[in-house]
Protein backbone atom coordinates (compact mmCIF):
# COMPACT_ATOMS: atom_id res chain seq x y z
CA UNK A 1 0.00 0.00 0.00
CA UNK A 2 1.36 3.39 -0.99
CA UNK A 3 0.89 6.73 0.68
CA UNK A 4 -1.88 7.57 -1.80
CA UNK A 5 -4.22 5.22 0.08
CA UNK A 6 -4.40 7.78 2.91
CA UNK A 7 -5.28 10.67 0.62
CA UNK A 8 -8.51 12.51 -0.10
CA UNK A 9 -10.71 9.40 0.08
CA UNK A 10 -9.45 8.63 3.59
CA UNK A 11 -10.07 12.21 4.70
CA UNK A 12 -13.50 12.27 3.03
CA UNK A 13 -14.56 9.16 4.94
CA UNK A 14 -13.44 10.72 8.23
CA UNK A 15 -15.33 13.93 7.47
CA UNK A 16 -18.45 11.97 6.49
CA UNK A 17 -18.28 10.03 9.75
CA UNK A 18 -17.95 13.27 11.73
CA UNK A 19 -20.89 14.88 9.88
CA UNK A 20 -23.05 11.84 10.62
CA UNK A 21 -21.89 11.88 14.24
CA UNK A 22 -23.07 15.45 14.77
CA UNK A 23 -26.43 14.69 13.20
CA UNK A 24 -25.99 16.61 9.95
CA UNK A 25 -26.41 15.42 6.38
CA UNK A 26 -24.64 16.29 3.15
CA UNK A 27 -26.00 16.74 -0.35
CA UNK A 28 -24.78 14.09 -2.75
CA UNK A 29 -23.18 15.42 -5.92
CA UNK A 30 -22.71 12.78 -8.59
CA UNK A 31 -19.20 12.49 -10.02
CA UNK A 32 -18.94 14.37 -13.31
CA UNK A 33 -21.90 16.64 -12.48
CA UNK A 34 -20.31 20.08 -12.04
CA UNK A 35 -23.68 21.80 -12.55
CA UNK A 36 -24.74 20.43 -9.16
CA UNK A 37 -22.15 22.55 -7.39
CA UNK A 38 -22.21 25.93 -9.07
CA UNK A 39 -20.33 27.71 -6.28
CA UNK A 40 -17.23 25.55 -6.64
CA UNK A 41 -17.38 25.70 -10.43
CA UNK A 42 -17.68 29.50 -10.29
CA UNK A 43 -14.72 29.71 -7.91
CA UNK A 44 -12.61 27.38 -10.06
CA UNK A 45 -13.36 29.49 -13.15
CA UNK A 46 -12.39 32.71 -11.31
CA UNK A 47 -9.20 31.17 -9.96
CA UNK A 48 -8.25 29.99 -13.44
CA UNK A 49 -9.20 33.22 -15.26
CA UNK A 50 -7.99 35.76 -12.71
CA UNK A 51 -4.83 34.03 -11.51
CA UNK A 52 -3.61 30.81 -13.06
CA UNK A 53 -3.96 31.78 -16.73
CA UNK A 54 -1.91 34.93 -16.13
CA UNK A 55 0.97 33.57 -14.06
CA UNK A 56 3.98 31.36 -14.52
CA UNK A 57 5.33 30.01 -11.25
CA UNK A 58 9.03 29.24 -11.23
CA UNK A 59 9.19 27.96 -7.65
CA UNK A 60 6.80 26.48 -5.14
CA UNK A 61 7.48 29.41 -2.77
CA UNK A 62 6.56 31.91 -5.50
CA UNK A 63 3.30 30.03 -6.14
CA UNK A 64 2.49 29.98 -2.41
CA UNK A 65 3.05 33.73 -2.03
CA UNK A 66 1.18 34.79 -5.18
CA UNK A 67 -1.76 32.43 -4.56
CA UNK A 68 -2.03 33.51 -0.90
CA UNK A 69 -2.07 37.16 -1.99
CA UNK A 70 -4.84 36.40 -4.50
CA UNK A 71 -6.78 34.43 -1.87
CA UNK A 72 -6.64 37.33 0.59
CA UNK A 73 -7.88 39.72 -2.11
CA UNK A 74 -10.62 37.29 -3.20
CA UNK A 75 -11.88 36.76 0.36
CA UNK A 76 -11.32 40.15 1.93
CA UNK A 77 -11.13 42.93 -0.65
CA UNK A 78 -13.01 42.30 -3.89
CA UNK A 79 -16.59 43.59 -3.96
CA UNK A 80 -19.40 41.07 -4.35
CA UNK A 81 -22.60 42.15 -6.11
CA UNK A 82 -24.92 39.98 -4.00
CA UNK A 83 -23.45 41.50 -0.81
CA UNK A 84 -24.12 45.10 -1.83
CA UNK A 85 -20.63 45.38 -3.33
CA UNK A 86 -18.95 44.63 -0.02
CA UNK A 87 -16.19 42.05 0.37
CA UNK A 88 -17.28 38.53 1.41
CA UNK A 89 -15.10 38.39 4.54
CA UNK A 90 -13.23 41.62 5.22
CA UNK A 91 -10.15 41.21 7.36
CA UNK A 92 -10.54 42.56 10.85
CA UNK A 93 -7.61 44.05 12.72
CA UNK A 94 -7.51 42.92 16.32
CA UNK A 95 -4.82 44.54 18.45
CA UNK A 96 -2.54 42.03 20.09
CA UNK A 97 -3.31 43.55 23.48
CA UNK A 98 -6.96 42.53 23.32
CA UNK A 99 -6.46 39.25 21.50
CA UNK A 100 -3.57 37.90 23.51
CA UNK A 101 -3.02 39.78 26.77
CA UNK A 102 -0.30 37.30 27.70
CA UNK A 103 1.69 38.49 24.69
CA UNK A 104 2.28 41.82 26.43
CA UNK A 105 3.69 40.39 29.64
CA UNK A 106 7.42 40.28 29.61
CA UNK A 107 9.36 37.43 31.09
CA UNK A 108 11.48 38.17 34.12
CA UNK A 109 15.05 39.11 33.26
CA UNK A 110 17.49 36.25 33.58
CA UNK A 111 18.99 35.84 37.02
CA UNK A 112 22.42 37.41 37.36
CA UNK A 113 24.76 34.88 38.82
CA UNK A 114 28.09 36.04 40.20
CA UNK A 115 30.91 35.35 37.78
CA UNK A 116 33.96 33.85 39.35
CA UNK A 117 37.36 34.78 38.02
CA UNK A 118 39.27 31.99 36.36
CA UNK A 119 42.52 31.21 37.99
CA UNK A 120 45.45 32.51 36.00
CA UNK A 121 48.60 30.54 35.48
CA UNK A 122 51.87 32.33 35.99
Amino acid sequence: MGADHNGPEFIAKSVQAWITGVGARTAYIAPGSPWENGYVESFNARLRDELLNGEIFYTLKEAQIVIESWRRHYNGVRPHASLGYRPPAPEVFVPASSAWPAALTRPAPPAKLPVEQRPTLH
